[in-house]
């Protein structure tokens, strides 16, 4: 039944109507963003960049990512069913799908992402998307990055009253009217000439940066 009902919400006016009621219960929180201006005014001025987050964190997403739609961001997506509930709501929000993740058509998934980012200079990625393990920052961002001449932006979201669901990621929902703050972090600017061994550091840079905002 439940499969069932997920097959259905992939549907696109299911779609819609799961972005609308899941953007009118987010309208509830008591939203605030830190730190945008400096990457924001980057991104004006010419730059590329690259938000990365949690999968456990990206419900919030939905209040606030359509801001950016003007410049058309990308998104990977995995082709699973979830990933296309996923996909659907994120195009919603006015976000371009690439579709693909880390462990299905990876290579042409990341060379979808960089061609969008080199062009439209912004895309975000799910760092330990599609399927884990959590709080295991993946490759895959610093290589968009890396391929585009892109910054990484990681953000993180905090709540101070939330259910956490029994998924592998730990899925974040906030309550009603809680407090949640979307804070972006500094900025992470790749050496435009990188090793294996470079890419692994940076890697562990950035896995470093947000493990303390994730809720194990």
């Amino acid at each position: 039944m439940f499969k069932k009902l997920r097959k259905i919400a992939k549907t696109r006016t299911a779609g819609a109507f799961i972005y609308w009621i899941a953007r009118l219960y987010c309208s509830t929180f008591r939203l605030k963003i830190e730190n945008e201006n400096e990457w924001f005014h980057y991104l004006e001025q010419g730059g590329k960049v690259l938000l990365c987050g949690w999968h456990q964190q990206f419900f919030v997403g939905i209040r606030f990512f359509k801001k950016y739609r003007k410049y058309e961001p990308a998104l990977m997506s995995s082709k699973s069913l979830d990933g296309q509930i996923a996909g659907g709501i994120a195009g919603r929000a006015g976000f371009h799908t690439v579709w693909g993740s880390s462990s299905r058509s990876a290579s042409a998934a990341l060379k979808g992402m960089i061609y969008r980012l080199r062009d439209y200079r912004l895309a975000a990625h799910i760092l330990d998307g599609p399927r884990g393990p959590a709080g295991v920052a993946k490759l895959g961002a610093i290589a968009i990055a890396h391929g585009a001449g892109a910054v990484i932006v990681p953000g993180v979201v905090i709540a101070d009253r939330a259910w956490y669901l029994h998924s592998w990621d730990r899925f974040m929902i906030p309550k009603p009217f809680s407090r949640v703050t979307v804070k972006y972090l500094a900025r992470i600017e790749l050496p435009s000439e990188m090793d294996k061994a470079e890419f692994e550091n940076q890697r562990k840079k950035l896995e470093e940066m947000m493990l303390p905002y994730l809720r194990l």
